[in-house]
């Protein structure tokens, strides 16, 4: 079995932004040669998270409307009494998960139709990274 890493590196420009990170796994997976695995694709931060869904705008729309409802900001988060002031991106994160496994078939990711990889920053405007990780043969 053959293992091969790349990371990704964002900065994003406002707190919460949704990136599709899917060519950038393709293109991994090219580097890597492997044709037949699976691919880790995981974000290194605890107030992130990577999904597999569509692709369409009203859909991540709907999506950040959604977990703002499910975790929305507030000042009197206990975390909050760290210093920090992101406890809602926590639990954006603890929402979506922060790590997504796609199989491999001839050298290929095998998604569905409409399936694409998003990395989903909840605290953003400082560098982050993803690390994607390929295995097989």
């Amino acid at each position: 079995m053959k293992f091969h890493t790349e990371y990704l590196i964002f900065r994003t420009k406002t707190h919460r932004e949704y990136i599709n990170v899917t060519t950038q796994v393709q293109s991994a997976l090219s580097n890597s040669s492997i044709r037949e695995g699976m691919i880790l694709v995981s974000a290194m931060h605890i107030t992130a998270g990577v999904w597999v869904n569509d692709a369409e705008d009203g859909l991540i729309a709907d999506i950040d409307e959604w977990l703002e409802e499910l975790a929305p900001f507030r000042e009197d988060y206990r975390h909050h009494q760290t210093g920090e002031i992101n406890g809602d991106s926590h639990l954006k994160s603890l929402l979506v998960h922060h790590q997504v496994i796609v199989p491999v078939t001839t050298g290929k990711l095998d998604l569905g139709p409409w399936q694409q990889i998003y990395y989903a920053e909840f605290d953003g405007q400082r560098p982050k990274r993803v690390i994607i990780k390929v295995m097989g043969e």
